[in-house]
């Protein structure tokens, strides 16, 4: 999905220059002050959660900022681009009809692998308090292999993705200042609900990881959050979010892929 050559290392864009207005068309933030919230995740930890305004909360008594996003009436997307801990990023997306969730762990490591991705992502799924978890927990898909979308984050940010298999997509920049560039990264995908699936991906190139959740059932978007260097060595939160737009998908006819 490269153009017709690959760019020279001082072509490749940074995560902060690609990463500016890529929250254009993202929905608007949920206030959830006042609100209490307890995750048991899969492992047996639990997370306490305390929102003190729009903006703050505490985290097992720890004060951090966080951003919320109410993907649908009942579903929220809740990410704390962490303040008391260097680096890293914890995402939760939860139910308050289900009182099913699911959190994302990002993680900038110390230094450059060769072959790895430099941030790192851990998984769980877990449940809420104040009822019952009702229907499936949430867990890997392969709901998305073979399904070719567009995302418009901005009128300067447009990218395709093809889903490869459970581990890797291919994606390209069509418009923006990452047009021409493309890779094959790896990537997770998680189901929540019916038509609301956890994307996850992590880049060789570059030190960034993303978390989105795309909403193919109810209204066509996406809502998301960055963690990266950026070209001066600093480590960065984003927020993201725009439009989807399916073009199409395939089905492997023998051997199914990873």
């Amino acid at each position: 999905m490269m153009g017709m050559s690959d760019p020279s290392p001082d072509e490749w864009r940074t995560y902060d220059e690609f990463a500016a207005g890529i929250d254009t068309y993202r929905l608007p933030n949920a206030d959830l002050t006042g609100r209490e919230l307890t995750v048991t995740l899969d492992d047996g930890a639990k997370l306490e959660l305390r929102f003190l305004d729009g903006e703050r909360l505490t985290r097992d008594g720890v004060e951090d900022p966080y951003d919320a996003v109410a993907v649908r009436p009942d579903v929220f997307f809740v990410n704390l681009p962490l303040t008391s801990v260097e680096g890293e990023a914890l995402t939760i997306v939860y139910s308050t009809t289900t009182h099913r969730a699911m959190t994302v762990r990002s993680v900038i490591g110390d230094e450059d692998v060769e072959g790895t991705p430099r941030v790192s992502q851990t998984f769980h799924a877990g449940t809420t308090d104040g009822g019952e978890p009702a229907g499936e927990a949430p867990g890997p898909s392969r709901d998305l292999i073979g399904k070719r979308n567009v995302y418009r984050y901005s009128p300067n940010h447009l990218y395709e993705h093809v889903y490869l298999s459970s581990e890797r997509y291919c994606w390209q920049c069509v418009e923006g200042v990452q047009r021409g560039h493309g890779d094959v990264d790896m990537s997770t995908v998680w189901k929540f609900a019916d038509g609301l699936y956890l994307f996850c991906f992590r880049e060789f190139r570059i030190a960034v990881a993303s978390v989105w959740l795309h909403d193919l059932g109810y209204d066509l978007r996406t809502t998301g959050v960055f963690l990266g260097i950026t070209g001066d060595g600093r480590s960065e939160h984003s927020r993201a979010g725009g439009h989807i737009y399916p073009l199409g998908s395939i089905s492997y006819p023998d051997v199914q892929p990873v």
